[in-house]
């Protein structure tokens, strides 16, 4: 079965990893670049704001990069406070100005870094060649994130926009992202930007479509769609292909939500 189910899931991910995939998805946000930084912030914010359906989160996101003048990094590095009047009305579900402004705190702080040109050091540098996974990436950028020595006055509502394993979370959105940055970009869809952490390090993003299909194959028993899922689902994709267990993303994400699965 396992050999099988390995063609067909092959099959599937060829089948959705196609230039076609992009513009229906989030992930033709940061495709509207060719700037390496500019890629970076508008995938970041693409995703933070993926919940919902495609097409609301598709026109949030292009909202908030007009107000940035549609050059994110250039924003980042030069606004100021007078600047961020014609933000206070955005909103996206529970996401608002107090959010957003803590976000561009954040980011400004990160690329005035000298260690700033990449906003893959703020997850990297919390893995080394071993990690078996990202999860250490992912609480070390929560934590920078809300780092109270550099943001003391830091929104407390804003933390529920940046998951954690810490916290138990599926980090959905942020996997999606560092997929986005990390995988290659052989087929044209993912960007493969990122090379300080591995394709196998990766974790599967899970949402309530791909537990379902995942599940039908017997790729997660695991009721809850938590970390120690996306951990599970990802293991078992490891055994079918132990360099790039997360292009099967593709294969679950078309089976649950285009072809309803």
């Amino acid at each position: 079965m396992e050999h099988n189910l390995k063609e067909f899931l092959d099959k599937k991910a060829a089948q959705y990893e196609q230039p076609n995939f992009i513009k229906d998805d989030p992930i033709c946000i940061p495709h509207r670049f060719t700037k390496k930084q500019d890629i970076e912030i508008a995938g970041f914010f693409a995703a933070i704001l993926a919940w919902g359906n495609r097409k609301s989160i598709i026109n949030s996101c292009n909202r908030l990069l007009m107000l940035m003048d549609n050059a994110p990094h250039d924003f980042i590095l030069n606004f100021e406070e007078a600047d961020l009047k014609p933000f206070m009305s955005f909103v996206h579900r529970t996401f608002n100005a107090t959010d957003l402004y803590h976000f561009f705190n954040f980011l400004q702080y990160h690329y005035k870094q000298p260690s700033g040109n990449s906003l893959e050091t703020a997850f990297s540098k919390h893995l080394n060649a071993k990690s078996e996974n990202i999860e250490q990436a992912l609480i070390g950028f929560y934590n920078l994130f809300f780092d109270e020595t550099v943001f003391p006055d830091y929104p407390r509502r804003t933390r529920k926009h940046i998951a954690t394993p810490y916290k138990k979370s599926a980090c959905k959105r942020l996997n999606m992202f560092l997929r986005w940055m990390v995988r290659s970009n052989e087929k044209g869809v993912d960007f493969g930007l990122w090379k300080k952490i591995k394709p196998a390090q990766l974790v599967c993003p899970l949402d309530v479509h791909v537990a379902r299909v995942a599940k039908h194959f017997g790729l997660l028993q695991r009721p809850n769609s938590d970390w120690t899922a996306a951990v599970e689902l990802t293991q078992h994709l490891k055994q079918l292909d132990a360099n790039d267990p997360v292009k099967y993303d593709f294969a679950l994400f078309g089976l649950g939500v285009v072809e309803k699965f």
